[in-house]
């Protein structure tokens, strides 16, 4: 990602090219410094905001007027942010956040050359508080309780700012913006806007376009005068970080129709091209990310993410997502799976016949594998001496049948949101798949259960964590900022929870693949 040279962004650096006063010329410092910058930029309008007054005034004596001056754009004017040193050849900043609910992800991104610089991720520390999004709403309806859910993100935010921009020899004050997206609530709390009315009808947010706030408003430790882009949210269940999901899937800009889906707390969806854009949201998230099953975990060190059954022998090969920096050492055993590999397993499970088209385990196909804890049937997946944990690792009864109502729900929403705005899947041209499930799910595998429409493999496309790379590209683009609030604009949002056609095809597609084969003509018979 490129910024094109330094005058292509609405965050900028420049050069005023300022003399110091004279008896001859007694203009005040700070409209000194606002003639520079107009000359500079070639336009009339910019301001400087009066907190910073006093301090431009001792700078530019500071350092005999030879100055730049970092601004940005906003509302047909150029603002201030702030000035340094010329004569030290000082670069800006930015920082791009994916504000996730689990996990922060944090990009630091030279605003001249839009180089990405860094990146890091780290534990949203509110899960401390509640690790579901229900009990942060309760709890910030506490006395002090918003205040300190806001305070944990900002703190822990600026902890990590401190050690990037140590690593970098950076000072935290020559980041001059910041573009952040996450989903509606998570957006609320870190603005410190009560999350209340989010989860009581009629669901209704404090404001869906926070638009641009000054850093220090909100505490952040960089140039206090940066400004914060947040990504705007339809409203409750579809937030800022599926509109920047969408401005970097690129699929407003296409003439095809792409389906867009990002798996986390929700399974949310968005269909359209640049002509329209129809979303929705549902309750399939949790189970798909791996929490469906006892031994479910979030993709990370020492899970499995990918399961292969030998068709006669029915031997099982394990793949275990590997990290030399992390605590798990490379060798030893798994010690849970995630949702992509889950759904591998159940995929394979059903091709080498050891379950039926309702997701039971069969007997006489599982063999020993299959045993039985408290009236439940578990399968073995990894036994107590290959596990990473000392103990077996299985799969219940309980936890296939959880996986077969999510992956129903999954493609229901797909069928509800196609039918919807009247379209076949196979005039798909792209199936965007977003996310930390969408960088290991095998689409072969999630087409076998049926989970995804039955489409050519080519079709679906990977693109990772969308909404970072959403927010870096709205930080860097006047452009894309500009289509942040444009798309939002454009979403029509489809209520699924009043939806009886939902029902109806949610209870066809509890089967492997489906009810209905022909829908799924690649998937051979299990047996």
């Amino acid at each position: 990602m490129k910024n094109n040279g330094e005058n292509s962004g609405w965050i900028r650096r420049v050069s005023p090219g300022l003399k110091p006063p004279s008896l001859s010329d007694n203009t005040a410092d700070v409209d000194r410094l606002i003639k520079g910058i107009r000359k500079s930029l070639g336009v009339e309008d910019v301001g400087v905001d009066f907190s910073l007054t006093g301090r431009v005034s001792a700078s530019l004596r500071r350092w005999d007027y030879q100055v730049s001056a970092s601004v940005y754009h906003e509302d047909g004017r150029w603002h201030l942010i702030d000035i340094s040193n010329a004569r030290d050849g000082g670069r800006i900043f930015g920082l791009a956040l994916d504000l996730g609910s689990s996990t922060l992800v944090l990009r630091l991104i030279d605003l001249e050359t839009g180089e990405r610089m860094d990146e890091i991720s780290f534990h949203n520390p509110q899960i401390e508080i509640g690790a579901d999004i229900l009990a942060r709403i309760h709890f910030a309806s506490r006395e002090g309780g918003l205040f300190r859910l806001q305070g944990m993100v900002i703190e822990r935010l600026n902890e990590a700012i401190e050690g990037l921009t140590r690593k970098h020899g950076i000072s935290m004050e020559a980041v001059a913006g910041m573009s952040v997206a996450g989903n509606t609530t998570m957006t609320h709390l870190f603005l410190g806007l009560s999350p209340y009315w989010l989860c009581r009808e009629p669901y209704i947010p404090v404001t869906n376009r926070p638009g641009l706030i000054k850093s220090s408003d909100l505490g952040l430790a960089i140039s206090p005068g940066a400004p914060v882009l947040v990504s705007p949210n339809v409203g409750s269940y579809f937030g800022g970080d599926l509109i920047a999901g969408i401005l970097a899937s690129g699929m407003n800009r296409q003439s095809e129709i792409s389906f867009l889906v990002d798996v986390g707390t929700n399974a949310e969806v968005v269909v359209g091209n640049r002509d329209w854009l129809m979303a929705c949201a549902g309750a399939a998230g949790p189970a798909l990310e791996g929490g469906v099953a006892d031994m479910g975990m979030m993709a990370g060190p020492g899970v499995i993410d990918r399961v292969v059954i030998h068709p006669v022998t029915r031997a099982f090969s394990i793949g275990v997502i590997r990290d030399e920096t992390a605590d798990v050492p490379q060798g030893k055993g798994p010690v849970g799976i995630c949702g992509s590999g889950l759904i591998d397993l159940a995929a394979q499970l059903f091709v080498a016949g050891m379950i039926d088209l309702r997701g039971k385990f069969v007997e006489t196909a599982c063999g020993e594998r299959l045993v039985e804890k408290d009236g439940i049937r578990h399968l073995i997946v990894v036994t107590a001496e290959d596990s990473g944990t000392g103990s077996a690792l299985t799969l219940s009864q309980t936890d296939m049948d959880g996986l077969i109502r999510s992956k129903a729900a999954m493609y229901t929403i797909l069928t509800t949101i196609a039918n919807t705005v009247n379209i076949s899947f196979t005039e798909v041209g792209r199936f965007y798949v977003a996310g930390t499930f969408g960088s290991y799910i095998d689409p072969r595998s999630a087409i076998t259960i049926g989970m995804i429409p039955d489409l050519p493999l080519e079709t679906y496309v990977s693109l990772g964590n969308t909404s970072l790379e959403g927010a870096a590209m709205a930080l860097l683009g006047a452009g894309a900022k500009e289509s942040l609030f444009q798309i939002r604009d454009q979403v029509t949002y489809l209520e699924l929870n009043v939806n009886q056609e939902f029902m109806n095809l949610f209870s066809a597609a509890k089967f492997i693949p489906h009810t209905d084969r022909s829908l799924f003509p690649s998937v051979a018979v299990g047996g």
